[in-house]
């Protein structure tokens, strides 16, 4: 189990449904990359590592608008490699806002 103080923590528990095939493996890359962050003091400052996350594992932009292929996520199937920034902002950052709020809540417990 990863340290509740993590924002790895957050990535703990993965999402039932993924915008494109890239997607789980950037999920689970980004839960190793945090696994020594500490939780910010603030969701808006946990949105700005995630963002700085994202392009610098993937070498885009999350504010991108169409989705893009990262060769070392290629691991098959037609959508292979590929990230979905729309997922990653319209489902990823909201339901990480959720858990840190909730995290917050009972660490500060």
């Amino acid at each position: 189990m990863t340290n509740p103080k993590t924002v790895a923590a957050l990535f703990e528990k993965e999402p039932t449904q993924w915008g494109l095939r890239g997607d789980p493996h950037l999920w689970r890359e980004m839960r190793s990359y945090f696994k020594e962050t500490p939780l910010p003091g603030t969701s808006d400052e946990l949105i700005m590592l995630v963002d700085r996350a994202f392009e610098f594992l993937t070498d885009h932009s999350l504010s991108e608008l169409n989705m893009f292929f990262v060769e070392r996520f290629n691991h098959g199937g037609m959508s292979g490699g590929h990230i979905s920034p729309d997922f990653w902002r319209d489902e990823v950052l909201p339901r990480l806002r959720v858990r840190y709020f909730e995290m917050k809540s009972q660490t500060d417990e």
